[in-house]
């Protein structure tokens, strides 16, 4: 399917792909296939909101629609199954986003975005993947204007597009309909196979800081830790600490400091147990500074304010890059040396038996943000055994990691190939370098449905990867 695509036996060259199209297919201005959508939303006949959000228009919510919502939606327009929105704004400072969307829901979406109708010539799902394509090969950035860059209905109107007869555009739209599902499935085994090395990594983790391979096992009597092994303290977190701060959080830039400037980190540095010194804000130039706060190597930085799965969330931070200071949503734990290795301490704090008393002891009006005191991490029951051991269990799991995240990468990898391999693919057929028509007529009118928990493999598309890779 994937393979030894013929290309077209007659091209022209065309200026705006800068390649060779069919030279049967015509060239019409967006003026001749697609009309600016006008339907507004006069008298709020309309309620339900859609959103585009990563190249999809999905269906906002109600209890999402907060923050900067309008007074009124009668100024957002009227959307239909089968039109087709474009984000046009910001197209200078933002050059990463999917702006194109294909509309499934009939609902409303503000009037800041271009709403399109196809018309003449073209089908709704092609115009779709023209568009789309016009998108992902950076050619729409080339076309707005203004200091800001900005899209218009006047520049897409004006834009060549290319037009294959309806047979063809039908044949077109049902390969990469079959082709994507089958990228889709490929994905999805990919995912899956990382979800289940992470449930693999975690359990293993669990078990080593349980002390599950001691034989001689003394019951605790609380329901979150039933047991620990005799040769191992039961105590509280607050044993092992010398102390406890909070830090700070002044008004920041939204994007993160630069390489010798101060920034803050955010609440989420320290999710899942790793430490992410990307995950903080720019302090203003010119604004205080609380070097005492910077964040030092070996700290453990703890959160205060997160959800209720992330609040509490621990880390240690190994070799952060410098003048970064922790925020007033997190915690940093001073550790007594000859109690607790702070990694070892971290992993206990990241346990099932931690979570369930750090998401017992947390509140909050709602379940986006949960706060925990620091009475909450300091009064923790954990097993900790001797420093010799804790160290011995950290060096394990840092060889078990390093195993783990060699096959992680390289499926996460394999991914990112199949989507580029996706995004390829789709510019060649729409825009005519290779011709489908063949096989799309032996293809069935749907593609097949798959089940994402199931792997499989995929020797077609495997092989046209490869012959990508050479």
């Amino acid at each position: 399917m994937f393979r030894d695509l013929p290309p077209y036996a007659q091209t022209t060259q065309n200026p705006f792909w800068s390649a060779p199209t069919p030279s049967h297919w015509s060239v019409q201005p967006g003026l001749a296939v697609l009309r600016e959508n006008r339907h507004k939303n006069d008298g709020l006949i309309e309620s339900q909101v859609l959103s585009l959000s990563y190249g999809r228009v999905v269906v906002k919510p109600v209890e999402k629609q907060r923050g900067l919502v309008p007074d009124s939606y009668e100024g957002y327009q009227i959307l239909d199954p089968g039109d087709i929105v474009v984000r046009p704004t910001d197209l200078q400072n933002d050059q990463t986003s999917i702006r194109v969307g294909h509309v499934g829901d009939r609902g409303i979406i503000t009037s800041a975005y271009i709403g399109l109708r196809p018309a003449g010539d073209w089908s709704d799902s092609y115009a779709y993947l023209y568009l789309s394509v016009v998108d992902s090969s950076k050619r729409i950035y080339r076309m707005g204007s203004g200091l800001r860059q900005q899209l218009g209905w006047e520049d897409l109107k004006r834009m060549p597009c290319l037009v294959p007869s309806a047979e063809e555009q039908a044949a077109i739209v049902k390969y990469l309909a079959h082709a994507n599902a089958r990228i889709d499935k490929a994905i999805a085994a990919k995912r899956r196979l990382i979800a289940l090395l992470e449930e693999q990594e975690q359990a293993n983790a669990e078990s080593l800081v349980r002390g599950d391979t001691e034989q001689d096992q003394i019951s605790t009597g609380f329901p979150w830790l039933s047991r620990v092994p005799a040769s191992w303290e039961l105590l509280r977190v607050k044993k092992v600490l010398v102390g406890i701060e909070q830090g700070w959080s002044p008004q920041c830039d939204a994007q993160p400091a630069g390489p010798d400037e101060w920034g803050v980190l955010k609440a989420g540095c320290s999710n899942h147990g790793r430490f992410r010194s990307e995950e903080n804000k720019k302090l203003p130039d010119g604004h205080e500074t609380r070097p005492e706060l910077e964040v030092q190597h070996g700290d453990l930085l703890v959160s205060r304010a997160n959800t209720r799965e992330l609040v509490g969330s621990a880390a240690v931070a190994l070799n952060p890059r410098e003048k970064l200071i922790f925020s007033d949503k997190t915690f940093r734990l001073k550790v007594r040396a000859d109690r607790a290795d702070t990694e070892f301490l971290a992993l206990v704090m990241g346990s099932r038996s931690s979570r369930d008393q750090i998401e017992a002891g947390a509140v909050g009006a709602s379940h986006s943000m949960q706060n925990i005191g620091q009475g909450v991490i300091t009064n923790l029951w954990i097993g900790l055994p001797p420093v010799v051991v804790q160290k011995a269990i950290v060096d394990e799991l840092h060889r078990r990691s390093e195993e783990f995240e060699a096959v992680v990468g390289k499926t996460r990898r394999e991914i990112a190939l199949l989507r580029e391999f996706r995004t390829r693919l789709v510019a060649d057929v729409v825009t005519g370098q290779v011709d489908v028509r063949a096989i799309a007529a032996t293809l069935p009118d749907a593609p097949e449905s798959f089940d994402n928990t199931v792997s499989a493999t995929d020797d077609d598309l495997e092989e046209a990867l490869s012959e990508g890779e050479e």
